[in-house]
C-alpha cells in the first residue's frame, strides 16, 4: 500500500490570506457582539464565506459592500471596521490576482 506524504511547503496565496481576513472579522464581531446589528452582520459574513460566494467572487464582494454598510451605520466598534479593511484589502488583492490571471 502506498502513502501519501505531507507536503512539507506551502504556497500561501491571496486565496488563503482572503479566507484569514475575513475569519479575523468575524471572530472581531463575536467578541464585540453588543452593538446594533450585530447578529445581522455575522449572517451576512457567513454568506459571504459560504462555498457559493466562495466560487463566484462577484457574490462575496456584493455581500462586503453590504457588511460594510451594515457595519458604519450601526456604529461598530473600530476594531470591527479596522477587520473590514483587511477584508477590503484582499478582496481587492484576490479581485486584481483573478483578473491578472494569477488565480482561476
Amino acid at each position: 500500500m502506498t502513502f501519501i506524504t505531507e507536503p512539507t511547503h506551502y504556497h500561501q496565496t491571496v486565496l488563503s490570506d482572503l479566507q484569514g481576513s475575513w475569519s479575523l472579522l468575524r471572530e472581531s464581531v463575536v467578541e464585540n457582539y453588543n452593538f446594533d446589528n450585530a447578529a445581522k452582520l455575522l449572517f451576512h459574513i457567513d454568506e459571504a464565506t459560504s462555498w457559493e460566494s466562495v466560487r463566484n467572487l462577484a457574490i462575496m464582494k456584493n455581500s462586503f459592500i453590504l457588511i460594510k454598510n451594515i457595519a458604519l451605520q450601526s456604529h461598530a466598534p473600530q476594531v470591527i471596521l479596522e477587520a473590514i479593511e483587511e477584508v477590503q484589502y484582499d478582496l481587492d488583492e484576490t479581485l486584481q490576482a483573478l483578473k491578472d490571471g494569477e488565480i482561476s
